[in-house]
């Protein structure tokens, strides 16, 4: 019976994917024909194909040069960043057992704004040229990273709680060193680049800049799945995880490093987006429920979904101008996150009450 259960179980879950990939891949599609300049899915997955070895070569009449540019130098890159928050808000929920935690909560977000900051106001760090805000928002989630670590940390162990409330603390230190920056600013044009750069922005989505955050998040997301049960025992306190064997000591530090590297990675291209890392990991655990080999796989592919169609609309419901897409996200994560709130049927990790 028990097997019986499992096994359909398990043919639902590969169907929920495949469902998903499936409603991915109509998303790109879709979302790369909207804008001002109207496109045939047809051109954009000619276009798309064409630039892939051996594939490119046999397809002809791939769109004129105009197409070309604004298929694939300009939309296609922004399609391709939304896994890397909604896997990290899978880990940062298991890591504080806590379901109201999102990759910000332990001051990355804040860190990557000072550095930013100075970059757009101030021109910090020439020395990079047109990398210089990717790499600044970068050193500045580490070092808020570095910062929130040593603080939780008391003998050599890291304490949940300390994590918080160092998080929060940082946090706060960084916004408001980040709001002096903002009052120092020599023009208004920069300060509304970097407001606009603080509430997240795919804009400057760029081919060159997607390689580290890709393989950043496909190397975490990997790792993260194959110890998934690790992350199941998590949940379940340190006293059955040390009986089950495993060093939740160890495995929390490891923890810390990942997310941090991949929010500070995935910061540093598209700036502070919000609401995904905290929304997409509930939905998953209602579609699946709380393994997180599963909650993890759905999360990426919704994850990635739901920054598809909140950038769709970033770009058109104020065109030609563009919405920051954080304010998107926050304006449709909100209501969803207070319905699932309501939901008394609803707890973290999908339980009932």
């Amino acid at each position: 019976m028990l097997d019986h259960f499992e096994r359909n179980a398990k043919r639902r879950f590969r169907f929920l994917l495949f469902f998903l990939l499936c409603i991915l891949l109509l998303s790109i599609t879709f979302a790369v024909t909207l804008g001002p300049v109207k496109m045939s899915a047809m051109t954009v997955w000619k276009i798309a194909l064409g630039h892939l070895p051996f594939i490119g070569d046999s397809l002809e009449g791939n769109g004129s040069i105009a197409q070309e540019r604004i298929i694939w130098d300009i939309r296609l890159p922004r399609v391709l960043l939304g896994a890397g928050l909604s896997v990290v808000g899978v880990v940062i929920q298991a890591l504080v057992r806590n379901s109201l935690a999102d990759p910000y909560i332990l001051g990355i977000s804040s860190g990557s704004s000072v550095a930013a900051t100075l970059v757009i106001l101030f021109g910090a760090l020439p020395i990079f040229g047109q990398y210089a805000l990717s790499f600044g928002a970068f050193l500045g989630a580490m070092a808020a990273m570095l910062s929130v670590y040593l603080l939780a940390q008391v003998g050599g162990r890291i304490q949940t709680t300390r994590l918080l409330l160092a998080g929060v603390a940082i946090s706060m230190i960084m916004s408001a060193v980040t709001n002096f920056i903002v009052t120092l600013a020599p023009k208004d044009s920069g300060i509304r680049e970097a407001m606009f750069w603080m509430m997240g922005s795919l804009a400057g989505a760029k081919w060159e800049y997607i390689p580290i955050p890709a393989v950043v998040v496909l190397g975490v997301s990997l790792f993260l799945i194959v110890q998934s049960r690790s992350l199941n025992i998590l949940l379940m306190g340190e006293e059955v995880a040390a009986t089950l064997g495993v060093n939740m000591e160890a495995f929390r530090k490891v923890l810390i490093i990942m997310t941090s590297l991949v929010t500070g990675t995935v910061v540093a291209v598209s700036g502070s987006i919000g609401f995904i890392g905290l929304v997409v990991p509930h939905l998953a655990r209602l579609l699946v429920g709380t393994d997180h080999k599963r909650v993890l796989s759905c999360s990426i592919l919704i994850g990635m979904i739901l920054v598809i169609w909140s950038d769709v609309c970033a770009r058109l419901v104020l065109a030609p101008q563009e919405l920051p897409i954080g304010v998107v996200t926050a304006l449709c994560g909100g209501p969803f996150f207070i319905w699932l709130l309501r939901r008394s049927s609803y707890s973290f990790g999908g339980g009932g009450k």
